[in-house]
């Protein structure tokens, strides 16, 4: 009788570390922010079912542990960084680095403000705050640049890890002062609370505050050569795991593409 236990609870064993280990196979975590990259990622999410597989959507709006923990191993693959982001964090971390496995959107960067409707209105001396990712500052100032309100020096490179603001503007006529102590996510909150006198914000922060980046901005970033590609993350050694083959597949569809127009209207362009 005990010989029969032992054998049950042995088979039991067995066959559900077998069925974790095929469940293994084909589940697919993502950690992602909400606005659009987890709604992108849950369009691709039927796609994938019918492929066999399940993807699992893990929600953060922080912006510094999705890396550390793919890199880690507690999660397959991230979604809520362009490239120049992706860069500064490989730069900084050689030894658990990540690799690029699909490149999905842009959202363009826009310049907002309560008290301004258009660029001419700007006063003299005006605030203007960005965020503390050092990734995002040469694309708030190309924009100022694009915009007119500033110019930069010849030969900066914009997407460079270690862009400094203080050598890269060469004229600042309407004596902009440049803040660059919020975090990403609560720029947003700094814009409704009336914080500053301009907010530099990134698209998917503006349509997570309930704003429309084309009406609700006074200047928005153009999207043609833009490097600033929204990507998926993954560990160079998963890059051809067939889950993660998969997800690239889909994530790089005509039927996502087709979704980002038609979901945001513009406001998120496929890549």
């Amino acid at each position: 009788m005990k010989k029969f236990i032992f054998i049950t609870i042995f088979l039991i064993t067995i066959l559900g570390l077998s069925a974790c280990a095929q469940s293994d196979e084909n589940v697919i975590e993502v950690i992602a922010t909400q606005i659009p990259h987890a709604e992108i990622l849950n369009e691709a999410k039927t796609i994938l079912e019918e492929q066999g597989y399940t993807l699992k959507v893990i929600i953060t709006s922080d912006y510094y542990f999705p890396n550390p923990s793919v890199s880690a191993g507690d999660a397959d693959a991230n979604f809520f960084q362009h490239v120049p982001f992706l860069d500064a964090y490989n730069l900084e971390n050689p030894n658990n680095q990540l690799v690029i496995g699909a490149r999905v959107h842009i959202e363009p960067i826009g310049l907002y403000a309560n008290q301004y409707t258009s660029i001419e209105d700007i006063e003299d001396g005006a605030n203007v705050l960005l965020s503390n990712s050092i990734s995002d500052h040469g694309r708030a100032l190309n924009l100022l640049a694009a915009a007119g309100l500033i110019t930069l020096k010849e030969g900066i490179d914009i997407t460079s890890p270690n862009f400094d603001i203080q050598t890269s503007i060469l004229t600042n006529p309407k004596n902009l002062v440049l803040k660059t102590d919020v975090s990403p996510d609560f720029l947003i909150s700094a814009y409704n609370s009336d914080e500053a006198d301009l907010y530099i914000i990134n698209s998917n922060y503006v349509l997570e505050g309930g704003l429309n980046p084309l009406t609700d901005s006074i200047f928005i970033e153009q999207t043609t050569n833009n490097p600033y590609v929204n990507v998926l993350a993954v560990k160079a050694s998963l890059l051809d795991d067939p889950k993660i083959q998969a997800l690239i597949e889909v994530l790089e569809s005509q039927a996502i593409k087709d979704f980002i127009t038609n979901q945001y209207n513009g406001s998120v362009i496929p890549a």
